[in-house]
């Protein structure tokens, strides 16, 4: 059975729930209104110019933010307080280590993807940039057809690393990669272990500049070399080499408009009153992240400083990677790279660098939502709350030791539930159960944008 680009899929599930904005390729870059090309091939800003930002179909290389650098840590998911709704974060990695889209929730200390009816899934994508490296998840998958779980490395340039599980078959681990979202149906290997469902696994990928080792549990299963992928019509390595974000999803392969390849590989259409559904959602279980960084490659000067890698040219290739002290942050959802400092709620005494473009249209802000963000907070042009729909749920955690589908909690409660629920919260995640999720060409790593129905 053929394996599809996580990308493709992703971007398929993402254009059936977002017919607005101006689409963008590398043959149609963004005008300047709207600069930033996101990993779905839309135009925007805020948002759009943050991780995912694509600089081969942006209006320059400078509309893309620059990236932050790789933090070594290990990263215990046993808490929200670490994680910023995509509606929120403008960039500051200091103020959060993981962006949300979809709804995280806290359980027995770990954090629970959840997917329920009517949506996407979850996306958990890092803040920091990993360029080589040691990565590892320690997780449980979801199970069911057309169900997706994925732990992958995704970079802007679209080269990708994938551990995959497809909820059919819980007995293996797809091991992929791409390079610039090209898709290569020989490059999937299924790698078997016990149950991914029952078991908790840890999932290691090994990356550094001449070698790939995909690991479970500490035990080598796959490993490529760099100079197995030379691909001679392109003349180039087909191997991930440009710094790339760590993604956790849960989304849903297997939807009736999605393409027939997607959802055959996904074990077909998801059942939405299937008995691995708990409390209404299907679920994956996060326990821990552990990122080691490695050295840049050899011959790499760090002349220009040390704090977020950027692009030198539109190739991007592992030789077109910059490592300087750039600014990552933006200041509005208005704002981009050309134009960080921009914010059209800044008192007239502010310091803006450039005026803003003239915009016919209401720009987007945030992959997959309209408008987007918290209008009161962070200066977002299109109103809404932090939830990104308009919704004020409840509370987005479970007490420790409470079985994931044994209460009676309900979305949109108001606190005190002993169980998770998946309405919104103040746990400074996106509350809105219809915000999408994925990886990104799963893309990171996708889930963005939900089904509005």
């Amino acid at each position: 059975m053929r394996h599809f680009s996580t990308t493709a899929a992703l971007f398929a599930t993402f254009s059936f729930v977002s017919a607005q904005g101006v689409k963008c390729s590398e043959s149609q870059l963004c005008p300047s209104e709207t600069p930033c090309c996101s990993q779905y091939g839309e135009c925007g800003v805020g948002a759009y110019c943050l991780g995912g930002c694509d600089p081969k179909a942006s209006f320059d290389l400078d509309s893309c933010v620059a990236a932050p650098v790789c933090k070594s840590s290990d990263f215990k998911m046993d808490s929200l307080d670490d994680v910023a709704a995509n509606t929120v974060y403008l960039g500051d990695p200091s103020t959060a280590n993981w962006v949300s889209s979809g709804q995280p929730v806290i359980y027995q200390d770990s954090t629970l993807l959840t997917m329920a009816p009517s949506t996407v899934g979850t996306l958990l994508t890092s803040t920091h940039y990993v360029w080589y490296g040691k990565v590892s998840a320690t997780m449980t998958t979801s199970q069911g057809q057309g169900v997706v779980t994925a732990f992958i490395l995704m970079s802007d340039m679209k080269d990708e690393i994938d551990f995959e599980f497809v909820g059919d078959d819980v007995s293996a681990a797809q091991s992929n990669y791409y390079f610039q979202g090209i898709t290569d149906y020989d490059n999937m290997v299924p790698l078997n272990t016990t149950d991914t469902r029952t078991t908790t696994h840890t999932y290691t990928i090994d990356w550094t500049p001449d070698t790939l080792t995909w690991s479970i549990d500490g035990n080598s299963m796959r490993t490529l070399n760099k100079a197995d992928t030379w691909n001679a019509t392109t003349s180039q390595f087909h191997y991930p080499q440009t710094p790339a974000r760590v993604q956790l999803s849960l989304w849903p392969a297997g939807l009736q408009s999605n393409g027939e390849g997607t959802i055959s590989w996904s074990g077909g259409l998801v059942n939405w009153n299937s008995n691995y559904m708990q409390n209404g959602y299907y679920y994956a279980q996060v326990s821990d992240v552990n990122v080691e960084c490695y050295d840049p490659p050899s011959g790499f000067s760090m002349d220009h400083g040390n704090s977020a890698y950027y692009y030198t040219s539109r190739v991007g290739t592992n030789d077109t990677v910059a490592i300087g002290n750039n600014d990552t942050t933006l200041a509005s959802f208005y704002a981009t790279g050309d134009n960080p400092s921009y914010d059209p709620n800044a008192k007239a005494s502010g310091t803006q660098t450039k005026s803003a473009p003239t915009m016919t249209n209401t720009p987007q802000t945030v992959p997959g939502i309209s408008g987007g963000g918290n209008a009161a907070s962070n200066g977002s042009p299109v109103g809404g709350n932090a939830n990104g729909d308009g919704s004020t749920g409840g509370s987005s955690s479970g007490s420790s030791g409470s079985n994931p589908g044994s209460s009676s909690s309900s979305q949109g409660s108001t606190g005190g539930s002993t169980s998770f629920s998946q309405g919104g919260g103040s746990s400074g995640t996106s509350g809105a159960e219809k915000i999408a999720a994925g990886s990104a060409v799963a893309l990171v790593g996708f889930f963005v944008a939900a089904l509005m129905l």
